[in-house]
């Protein structure tokens, strides 16, 4: 039974309600997120040598366990041999501008047209691994110089992946957010191009290219649920650190929804709600105070890729008109989670999930087995939740510890 690997159901830790917006894709968004942009970025990630669909698996145990119509996991863990999602932001954002710089396609760019120009030009970020290993892998195709921050917490496993793939790897001290500043100060100062899917104020562009390839998931989720059949989305439960990942993911469904197509429950797309780690609750905290607010990382979650205590500007202005739940999880209810999904007890076969990929399982049971929540969130037999395995074993020592120590 699925629900073997929790000595007790997890528990919701702090819950803040949302008035999401009904009806279709807003004109607001649009023009700060339009279609067209993600509609380019799919087009150009499948036309990528290598890629093809991750799969949507069923989690029908867990979904007969918690008494719903379907739990459905989009499996990242293979995605370009990353590893993650984030294979499609960081790359595709890093083609882009040289694209945009050289005035040439990322075809060509990938072809190696351009390669004397494309070394005169130096890519950074800031990361806590998955996004820079796919900055990385990016730059190695444009053919650019990439360089690398990372905070104290970075394992050493995720450290060796980047510098693995040419990129000069920079540890410093204090947490991500730290490592984001240095990052833009010392980029400033020597002309180099900041690839980072969390946007601020001045910074907006490069992280919608990142966000734009993130969207990528949520179209072939769509089409692979539609294959299958048993209808659309009713939930979504996403994990967030800076919001880029879920805001990207609710845009698009979003954005289908409005077409008009099948996927379209009322109110107009699917409940999203929102998962953090209660040491990380930027955008739960943004939710309470209606507007962009930072926490203080005064803990690292073993959610390594969620440890981000400020909220990018344009995934706080999709979320707060598409989410209608923001939540915080505890980091106990990880490792068991991980290793349920590892065991094949949730369905879907064996399947491997990192850290990161737990939040959606972990929100999901502690909503559906507690009788409130579950009322207000209209969990029922008729609900299809899609959740994000978001990466596998990023750090396969982390990883073997983990399900070991079960």
């Amino acid at each position: 039974m699925p629900l073997s690997h929790f000595r007790q159901p997890p528990k919701i830790l702090a819950h803040v309600r949302n008035a999401a917006l009904p009806g279709p894709y807003p004109q607001r968004l649009e023009a700060l997120f339009p279609r067209a942009l993600t509609d380019r970025a799919v087009a150009e990630i499948k036309a990528w040598p290598g890629y093809e669909p991750t799969p949507l698996r069923s989690l029908d145990r867990l979904a007969g366990a918690l008494g719903l119509g379907a739990v459905l996991y989009k499996d990242e863990s293979g995605r370009f041999g990353l590893g993650s999602f984030k294979a499609l932001g960081g790359a595709y954002a890093v083609l882009r501008l040289l694209s945009d710089k050289l005035g040439l396609s990322m075809a060509e760019i990938r072809a190696g047209r351009g390669s004397e120009a494309a070394r005169s030009i130096t890519v950074t970020t800031a990361t806590d691994g998955n996004h820079g290993r796919s900055v990385a892998w990016g730059a190695r195709q444009a053919g650019c110089r990439c360089r690398i921050y990372i905070h104290a917490k970075v394992s050493e496993g995720r450290a060796r992946a980047m510098a693995d793939l040419g990129a000069e790897v920079v540890r410093l001290d204090g947490d991500y957010d730290d490592s984001v500043h240095q990052c833009a100060r010392d980029s400033a100062e020597n002309g180099w191009f900041v690839v980072s899917d969390t946007s601020y104020d001045g910074y907006l562009d490069i992280p919608r290219q990142a966000m734009a390839g993130y969207a990528t998931m949520a179209a072939e989720a769509l089409a692979q649920a539609a294959s299958q059949g048993g209808g659309p989305f009713t939930h979504v439960f996403v994990q967030a650190g800076c919001g880029g990942l879920a805001a990207a993911l609710a845009a698009r469904l979003w954005m289908a929804a409005g077409t008009g197509t099948e996927f379209a429950p009322e109110p107009g797309h699917p409940r999203f709600v929102i998962i953090e780690s209660e040491y990380a609750a930027c955008l739960l905290k943004s939710a309470q105070r209606g507007r962009p607010a930072a926490v203080k990382i005064r803990r690292e979650t073993v959610m390594a890729g969620m440890s981000c205590g400020e909220v990018s500007l344009i995934a706080w202005e999709i979320l707060r008109r598409a989410a209608s739940d923001f939540v915080t999880i505890p980091d106990g209810a990880v490792a068991p989670a991980m290793r349920m999904l590892a065991s094949g007890a949730a369905g879907g076969g064996e399947i491997e999930a990192g850290e990161c990929s737990a939040p959606g399982p972990v929100a999901l049971i502690a909503a559906a087995c507690d009788q409130g929540l579950r009322r207000e969130m209209r969990l029922d037999a008729d609900s299809r939740v899609l959740v994000i395995g978001s990466e596998g074993a990023t750090d396969p020592a982390i990883y073997a510890e983990i399900l070991a120590a079960g």
